[in-house]
């Protein structure tokens, strides 16, 4: 179990280590007067599905931009595979990028492009070297990887149900055989059959690729399915993280109703069902 409540030092520089790709400490995002982070600390580790909760406005997609390095915070230190994210400030990093993809909410698919030629953007941006052919080849491989039909490839993302976008931005994230998988809301808008099957598709290709997945989610069913440990935001940091028995031993109020009230107690005994 991890508490983040104590004091963090924001200019620690951290050495590497395998076993935790994304370490975040002493981070402070603020937009004005309002403070989202201070003082936040996580390591996530290596090979798990790392689950990121919290109320709204506790700023869990400002910490995933964080990290990404789309958001510079005010003060702290991230680093990324033994990378400084924070020392970071223009694409002479750009070879970091490459090793991680990302599934934005809604998939954030160009949608004047097709779902195949969405797959091949970040190939091009990366390996500009790579033909034509082999680009069409990767991006069928990628597009049937994430159980779409081979003729999604050819289609608009206008022209594709939400739960098929969501697959859709999947395969672009998954273009560069990343080691790191961010997604923000993968199961929102979408019908708990679809959710459940989306899980069960995080889930395989976490464990056939070796993923480290950082998931940020409301979804009950999703953290009790698939999350081997859960992070979660409050009082602007990250306040405990743990398997979700450890997070039920603890006291505190957005605890307590988050995992303890209707929704939580309905995902625990689905849980308890499903064996």
């Amino acid at each position: 179990m991890t508490d983040a409540d104590a004091d963090a030092d924001t200019t620690t520089t951290l050495a590497p280590d395998p076993a935790f790709p994304i370490r975040v400490r002493g981070l402070r995002n603020a937009f004005g007067g309002q403070v989202v982070h201070d003082r936040l600390d996580l390591d996530v580790r290596r090979g798990e599905i790392l689950g990121v909760v919290g109320g709204s406005g506790t700023g869990k997609s400002v910490l995933m931009r964080s990290i990404i390095g789309l958001q510079v915070p005010e003060a702290g230190t991230i680093d990324v595979l033994g990378q400084s994210i924070t020392a970071a400030r223009d694409d002479r990093d750009i070879a970091i990028r490459s090793r991680w993809g990302v599934l934005f909410q809604g998939g954030a698919l160009f949608s004047t492009l097709t779902v195949a030629q969405n797959v091949e953007v970040p190939l091009r941006e990366f390996h500009p070297d790579i033909g034509d052919d082999l680009l069409a080849e990767i991006a069928r491989y990628k597009v049937r990887m994430t159980g779409l039909p081979m003729s999604a490839g050819a289609r608009f993302p206008a022209q594709l149900s939400g739960g098929m976008r969501k697959r859709a931005g999947l395969a672009r994230a998954l273009a560069l055989d990343p080691e790191l998988l961010f997604l923000d809301e993968p199961t929102a808008g979408l019908d708990p059959i679809g959710a459940a099957a989306f899980d069960q598709l995080i889930l395989g290709l976490q464990a056939t690729l070796g993923l480290t997945v950082f998931l940020i989610t409301h979804d009950l069913d999703t953290l009790y399915e698939i999350c081997d440990r859960v992070a979660v935001l409050a009082d602007h940091r990250v306040i405990a993280v743990g398997t979700i028995p450890e997070l039920l031993a603890l006291d505190h109020p957005w605890i307590d109703e988050y995992f303890k009230g209707p929704r939580g107690r309905a995902a625990q005994s689905a849980r308890r069902k499903g064996g």
